[in-house]
């Protein structure tokens, strides 16, 4: 860094301080816990973390740092996988976490506008006993904002969607300090370019989301949930595929292969055979849901499934949710010490088991660690490398593994990223996926950002 840009660091810096006071902070070990994320990525730390309280003072934030051209990278709770809140550049991180206000709930209308700190679990939580919930769960408790900047999905999106299907409207930072409102509390709209969609997926590179306006939905009369192992990966995966296929309105089905469900039962104490399984869950009416389980029942049989093990009451439910949930620390635990490297991709339902059976069949000539889950009823599936990121020998073939299982994803007219987002991680493979779009999103890129202080470094290089 040059002198001038030390000095004009400085200044921002300064004016940062005498608008925040004490909550900016310049402590390297704040600085290095909000340079990284899930991730084996290594943390590359901000010159600042800025503790933001409301939309007006993000606004000011990104102006003081937009006229130094000092970057600036949102941060939520830290838990995304393809090292998206890494400080490429030095700058400002801005923290939302205080930001976790839930500022209307529109019970008639099943909407709710909540800030962008805001987690999914504490939502859930307000939201009880008004018989309305917020269905998006990706594994970890992740922010809502963050949730809207990496278009997260879950466990749930078979049947609900991902974020980018129940973000009705948001408040956005520009680059310049401009407060934006995108979309609205209204289902639809033909009113101008969708802006809503445009910073959906954007990862902080267009702007903060500071507001997320949400779709909500109302709690299912019944809900019942099952595991059922079977005698071998390709039979689990066709059973998803008959039963997506066959339009049964199922709410979750996950797959997990024998090495992921081995982790399971030693992080979370179950006793489950270890045994590629899936873990099945039905919303409904009562009776809807009878006839659900009939049917997949008598799908699962045919491609040699075990018997069913029940879920029903709510505690056991959260359970046996949780545990997925946990799947990623679990699979670390597998190898004490070690460092997680999570991809994912996904493919049109119709190749699934070709791509899982392929990925699987690599991964075990491969000699690596890498336990398999998914949210298969929509195609997605997620690798998680355990890995020692000091061993080049081992990075480079999980490297190599990797990019076989993206451009295997891509030749079966799937994608890169069914959820985890491009960050810096997957940035060499979108050119593979868009082509020309590519070029298409950096123009964008430069419209709204300029001096591209925004996120730099991730999606595009500018």
């Amino acid at each position: 860094m040059s002198i001038m840009e030390e000095q004009t660091q400085d200044t921002a810096l300064e004016e940062l301080r005498a608008l925040l006071g004490k909550r900016l902070s310049t402590s390297s070990s704040v600085c290095e816990q909000h340079g990284r994320g899930e991730s084996y990525y290594p943390s590359q730390p901000p010159d600042a973390v800025a503790f933001a309280e409301s939309t007006e003072e993000v606004a000011r934030i990104v102006e003081i740092g937009a006229r130094h051209r000092l970057p600036v990278i949102p941060f939520g709770t830290g838990t995304s996988l393809e090292g998206q809140v890494a400080a490429l550049k030095g700058g400002v991180c801005i923290d939302l976490s205080a930001m976790n206000q839930v500022l209307e709930v529109n019970a008639e209308d099943l909407d709710c506008r909540v800030q962008a700190g805001v987690t999914r679990k504490q939502l859930n939580e307000y939201l009880r006993g008004t018989g309305l919930f917020f269905p998006i769960d990706p594994g970890a408790d992740a922010s809502l904002g963050g949730m809207a900047a990496t278009r997260a999905s879950g466990t749930n999106a078979v049947r609900y969607g991902t974020m980018r299907e129940n973000v009705l409207g948001l408040t956005v930072v520009m680059a310049d300090g401009r407060i934006v409102r995108t979309g609205g509390r209204a289902r639809k709209s033909a009113a101008g370019y969708d802006l809503t969609r445009l910073f959906v997926g954007s990862e902080g590179t267009l702007g903060v989301i500071t507001e997320v306006q949400l779709r909500l939905n109302g709690i299912p009369e019944a809900i019942s949930a099952a595991v059922c192992p079977f005698a071998d990966l390709q039979g689990a995966v066709n059973t998803v595929m008959t039963t997506i296929q066959s339009g049964i309105p199922i709410a979750r089905i996950e797959l997990l292969d024998e090495v992921q469900m081995d982790a399971v039962n030693r992080y979370s104490k179950f006793d489950y055979p270890v045994q590629p399984t899936l873990f099945f869950e039905f919303h409904g009416t009562e009776a809807g849901v009878r006839e659900q389980v009939e049917m997949v029942g008598e799908i699962a049989g045919e491609f040699g499934g075990g018997d069913f093990r029940w879920a029903r009451e709510q505690e056991d439910r959260n359970k046996l949710w949780q545990a997925r949930h946990d799947s990623y620390y679990a699979a670390l635990a597998l190898r004490p010490g070690s460092k997680g490297w999570a991809t994912d991709v996904c493919v049109p339902i119709s190749r699934l088991a070709d791509c899982i059976l392929a990925t699987k069949a690599d991964i075990e000539s491969s000699g690596l660690l890498a336990p398999i889950v998914g949210h298969a009823g929509d195609g997605n599936f997620h690798v998680c490398f355990i890995i020692d990121p000091d061993d080049t020998e081992e990075m480079a073939r999980t490297e190599a593994l990797n990019e076989r299982m993206v451009m295997r994803a891509l030749d079966m007219g799937g994608t890169c990223t069914g959820e985890h987002g491009i960050g810096i991680g997957k940035m060499k493979y979108l050119k593979a996926e868009h082509g020309e779009g590519v070029g298409a999103m950096r123009q964008l890129k430069i419209a709204l950002d300029p001096d591209n202080i925004m996120n730099p470094g991730k999606i595009v290089e500018v």
